[in-house]
């Protein structure tokens, strides 16, 4: 894309982030939703139907994740963007208007499957467009979209759940408030839709798939393709490969890491994490909009960190940082600190993850893998986060209630060490460099 302006560079990054935008939003909508649609479907006294519709759009989020690789490098990443907003838009009118709660989860999976696909696609598609000086900030600019479409939800959700202290609006959250939670999300949508249509091919598909021979170096495309059979790797040659089995075991921890490190458990169940330090309900939503203001604020800091700094650095700060602020955090909840102390210890880690693994996990994953295995690697790596966002979202219900709180996160820093010491010894540095050819 070297041929092209730095503008024309943003634009088609911003469209391709919209997807990240509707990841966030879709992904953090339902928290709010969720105490009224319970009431609506009458599941309020049942953990397993509580729990499908907590679950239904992770689903969705596998399925989606499993295919987006491979269809990329068959079909093209622009096609797979316009799925994804397709499958959003989709999901966001029909997941307010069902009243049967079968097809209310359905939609919800739809809308998971969009989520998917973009958090494959959109980091990968960005990375591959971009100039290597400004890659890493470009493919944060996704990692921004997604904290703020977070934030908007978490906004959105606070606007429309009124005084549920209120008979009428209660009554009207029941009926109506939790089915615009969901709508809201069918103006990006649409707009996702729309502008997809007019952001161009991946050069690198191009160049791979499409023989442009015009867009390599001379005798580029030749050499590609004199590797032979394993120009399309199947996921067993890529895990018995020598060539490409260790890199692709450093993106499955990395991608798994993001969820384990248990930063997103805040986001999901921010409900009881508020409520066990001590604040009521008005208090839990105002705390819930702080945790997403942080979340952007410092969204924006690594936007300018992440091409200073670098990557691995920024990998080690967050394991590290997140490591101590969980101890910390777990030993108030052992002695049952209460109040704005436990809000700040929360936020730092928030701020900690927004800065560091948040954006630089979907920089690192569109960064190391060759050219040739990428669009099937980053679907591997990306169905494996959404596989430690299933086991993180299901574990934590049972580990709080075994462990309490200060257990839970004394686990959770566990993990934040032992990441550390992973990749301190296997992190490579990514600043500046080319996209690897092989």
């Amino acid at each position: 894309m070297q041929n092209h302006s730095k503008g024309y560079i943003y634009f088609i990054c911003m469209v391709s982030a919209m997807g990240g935008l509707l990841f966030g939003y879709d992904w953090v909508v339902i928290g709010g939703a969720k105490p009224f649609y319970e009431l609506f479907f009458s599941i309020a006294d049942s953990p397993l139907y509580q729990g499908v519709a907590m679950t239904s759009a992770l689903v969705g989020c596998l399925m989606g994740a499993m295919v987006a690789g491979v269809a990329a490098d068959r079909y093209g990443r622009k096609p797979l963007l316009f799925t994804s907003a397709v499958l959003f838009t989709v999901s966001a009118v029909a997941t307010g208007a069902f009243s049967d709660f079968t097809l209310f989860n359905i939609a919800r999976l739809v809308g998971g499957m969009g989520i998917g696909v973009a958090s494959a696609l959109a980091p990968m598609y960005i990375a591959e467009v971009s100039p290597a000086h400004i890659r890493g900030r470009m493919v944060s600019l996704n990692q921004m979209t997604i904290v703020l479409g977070i934030l908007a939800a978490q906004v959105v959700n606070m606007l429309l759940a009124r005084d549920s202290a209120v008979a009428d609006n209660l009554s009207w959250n029941v009926e109506w408030g939790w089915r615009w939670m969901f709508w809201a999300e069918t103006i990006p949508a649409a707009l996702f839709l729309l502008l997809s249509c007019f952001i161009p091919e991946s050069p690198v598909y191009l160049e791979l798939k499409n023989g442009r021979i015009e867009e390599l170096k001379s005798g580029r495309m030749e050499g590609l393709k004199s590797k032979g059979k394993n120009f399309n790797p199947s996921i067993f040659q890529l895990f018995n490969s020598p060539q490409y089995s260790k890199v692709l075991l450093l993106g499955l921890v990395i991608a798994v890491f993001q969820q384990w490190c248990g930063t997103n458990v805040i986001f999901n169940y921010a409900q009881e994490i508020f409520t066990s330090a001590g604040f009521d309900v008005d208090g839990m939503f105002i705390n819930i909009v702080i945790t997403g203001v942080a979340n952007v604020v410092f969204t924006f800091v690594a936007l300018y960190t992440i091409e200073k700094w670098g990557r691995r650095t920024l990998m080690l700060m967050g394991a590290s940082g997140l490591a101590l602020i969980y101890l910390t955090l777990g030993t108030c909840y052992y002695f049952e600190v209460k109040g704005l102390v436990m809000v700040v210890l929360v936020v730092a880690a928030i701020s900690v993850y927004a800065m560091t693994l948040g954006p630089v996990t979907w920089t690192l994953l569109a960064e190391i893998f060759p050219n040739r295995i990428r669009g099937l690697a980053m679907s591997i790596c990306t169905f494996a986060l959404w596989v430690g966002c299933c086991t993180l979202t299901f574990s934590f219900p049972s580990m709080n209630a075994a462990l309490g709180s200060s257990g839970s996160f004394w686990i959770y820093a566990v993990i934040c060490a032992g990441a550390l010491v992973f990749l301190y010894r296997r992190c490579p540095e990514t600043k500046g460099k080319q996209l690897a050819e092989e």
